[in-house]
């Protein structure tokens, strides 16, 4: 605590609060953004600016549900192979020259040239010609006319809009890409909100609100990010008021939700993610359902939600978040009861149970996994926690050497496929996201059904029945889905957070007055 005054005050004293733009919103970035460039950007921090930047044929609403951006409207042939896209007339770059559908062609293109070496190729992977390049041309991008491009596939892939509103499906000008060279991230040219005006490395980005933005105008007219690695001076620095909004580190949750003059500024959103306690399927005994389902029964979820994380999440039923549509509210949470854990033990032969529960090195898990074994020795089970280096782990959870390992998985797009192809499907063992190496034949099957599925009612339908399968056979101990907080000043209206870091173009949130 004393340490946190000193911060606070060195910041007050120093005179940070300086005059400024009073339409200016002032926020942090844990980092700074590897790169700004669509086709090479990976990490979340360039997401985030990015979003403001950037835009694609799709978006995501408030609902995570796909909407249009650029795309007006689309069609998606019978066969579920050929996506037609009709592009708005009066979409502008920031250099001032209008968009066409060669352009959207020039931009995936680029991502799928070797020389590029985008870490984004898997997006277009299963486009036509992905793998034959001719001409420095891909033949599954088509230029029908002007304001008309067409994706086509090898086959059928319902998620597939939801990977063109990842930052791989933004469109940049080639004249600019060309002109700059490695050196674009530096000048990036977009059809956002926003423009890059500055940026700082290390220390701070700023972006202009872009007049000429065909859609919904920012209320704000600059953004300015300051890269702020320690939450404790970024925790200051919010409480001085020199920042406009803050993330809220889970170790300073109960300071401000109790605070009168906080509390009401705080907002939340359950994110796309699961927390789970994975178990090695092909590892004896762990190949046995009824040992999986005991250790489900032995751990009791709901206290470790309410102590350790302040209740700041809710109970998984399954690994799909409760946010997506597919989720099942009728499946049921697996109740505390060691009891019956001891009897699924007995039943399986394993009364004597032991077993390794691996982590990475953090104390806040550690908190978790010691509660869990305490939980597991009252069901009669001895665990031993076992913490290991993330690229190790890694590498050991993937050859299938661990018993369990405490892990969350976050959403690559939102879609309920995303939790349960990578996760789930014998394709994907190890390395591929299915880390408890979980086999299922039906399961297979119906994952690459609702994947062809082009009918979304049917392919909801579907991925209700597979989670049901999952829930039952206890690949995992289904642990919880966390929730995400923020703060904002009395001064910011229109706040409030998005499940996925690319979906906020920054442009409803606004400010009334400053101090």
């Amino acid at each position: 605590m004393t340490k946190y005054i000193v911060f606070l005050l060195t910041i007050l004293l120093s005179g940070c609060v300086t005059p400024r733009d009073t339409n200016t919103l002032q926020l942090r970035l844990s980092s700074d953004p590897t790169t700004l460039d669509p086709a090479l950007m990976v990490d979340v921090v360039g997401g985030i600016v990015g979003a403001k930047i950037f835009n694609g044929l799709v978006k995501y609403g408030d609902d995570m549900r796909i909407i249009g951006d650029i795309a007006e409207k689309w069609d998606i042939s019978p066969d579920g192979k050929t996506y037609t896209f009709y592009l708005r007339k009066n979409v502008k770059f920031t250099n001032d020259r209008l968009v066409d559908a060669n352009d959207f062609k020039y931009s995936f293109q680029r991502i799928l040239l070797p020389e590029t070496k985008s870490p984004r190729r898997w997006v277009f992977k299963d486009v036509l010609g992905a793998d034959e390049i001719v001409d420095r041309a891909i033949k599954g991008f088509v230029v029908k006319d002007g304001h008309t491009f067409q994706i086509i596939l090898t086959k059928p892939f319902a998620p597939f809009l939801g990977f063109l509103a990842m930052p791989a499906g933004y469109v940049v000008p080639r004249e600019e890409v060309e002109k700059w060279g490695e050196d674009f991230s530096e000048h990036v040219v977009g059809t956002g909100p926003f423009l890059l005006t500055k940026w700082v490395h290390d220390d701070m980005l700023i972006l202009k609100k872009n007049i000429e933005y065909f859609d919904k105008k920012p209320a704000v007219n600059s953004i300015e990010y300051r890269v702020i690695p320690e939450d404790l001076t970024a925790m200051a620095e919010f409480e001085s008021g020199t920042l406009d909004t803050i993330g809220l580190p889970m170790a300073e949750f109960q300071r401000f939700t109790s605070s009168a003059k906080w509390k009401k500024n705080i907002v939340g959103q359950v994110g796309l993610n699961a927390y789970y306690l994975g178990i090695n399927c092909q590892k004896k005994p762990f190949d046995d359902i009824r040992v999986r389902q005991a250790l489900n029964y032995a751990i009791d979820k709901k206290a470790i939600l309410e102590t350790i994380l302040q209740k700041q999440g809710v109970l998984s039923h399954g690994p799909i978040p409760p946010i997506l549509s597919g989720y099942n509210c009728k499946l049921p949470a697996y109740e505390y009861n060691p009891q019956k854990a001891k009897e699924l033990l007995k039943d399986a032969g394993c009364q004597s149970l032991r077993l390794k529960i691996y982590q990475k090195p953090s104390r806040e898990v550690l908190n978790i996994t010691e509660v869990i074994q305490s939980q597991l020795k009252d069901a009669g089970i001895t665990a031993e926690i076992v913490q290991v280096e993330w690229s190790a782990l890694k590498e050991m959870i993937n050859q299938g050497k661990c018993d369990t390992f405490y892990l969350a998985w976050l959403a690559d797009y939102p879609d309920a496929e995303n939790f349960l192809a990578p996760l789930f499907h014998s394709e994907n063992f190890g390395a591929g996201g299915n880390r408890a190496q979980y086999k299922n034949e039906k399961v297979d099957k119906l994952i690459h059904e609702a994947q062809t599925t082009s009918n979304e009612k049917k392919r909801l339908k579907i991925y209700q029945q597979v989670e049901t399968i999952i829930h039952d056979e206890a690949p995992w101990v289904f642990l919880w889905h966390q929730k995400e907080f923020a703060m904002h000043q009395s001064w910011v209206k229109n706040y409030k957070c998005f499940p996925i870091y690319n979906a906020d173009k920054g442009v409803d949130v606004r400010i009334v007055k400053r101090f």
